[in-house]
């Protein structure tokens, strides 16, 4: 049986192997600005995100525990600011499925299950940043009925 669960510390083999894909594929289509091959967390500090509440990190396991996907997530709320409201959002810092799995409605699943954790905390939104040159995940988002808040732009000098 397929499950969605929070990561633990024998999960940091599969999940360094997903940042390695998501990487690429930032890489393969912005060589410019990502390395590649490399992962934005060492094992050390996974371990420390894996322990933190407003850090969680859900991943998506089968029944031999490899790691199909997994979702990493922040918790953000402004408080008092001058101008934003008090709102509670559920960042979602990325959401990635094994190449090997895909089309298996996983990251479907995670997103749902990200969704549904970011209402039993009582947030207002969720949100996540997405590379416009990542159109397969602009797709799949918008599917999900994600719409755009606010767009980074850039001029290459």
């Amino acid at each position: 049986m397929n499950m969605i669960r929070r990561a633990e510390a024998k999960d940091v083999d599969g999940v360094l192997e997903l940042l390695i894909q998501v990487d690429m594929v930032h890489h393969n289509a912005r060589p410019d600005i990502f390395k590649g091959p490399a992962t934005k967390y060492t094992r050390e500090e996974l371990l420390e995100i894996f322990k933190n509440n407003d850090t969680p990190v859900f991943v998506y396991a089968d029944e031999s525990g490899f790691i199909c996907g997994h979702a990493f997530c922040i918790l953000k709320q402004l408080k008092n600011d001058h101008v934003l409201t008090d709102i509670k959002t559920l960042y979602i810092d990325d959401i990635c499925v094994h190449e090997k799995c895909r089309g298996m409605h996983i990251g479907k699943s995670l997103y749902e299950h990200v969704v549904a954790y970011a209402k039993e905390i009582g947030c207002y939104n969720v949100t996540l940043n997405v590379w416009c040159c990542n159109e397969d995940a602009m797709r799949f988002y918008e599917k999900l009925g994600l719409v755009p808040q606010k767009i980074g732009m850039e001029k290459i000098l």
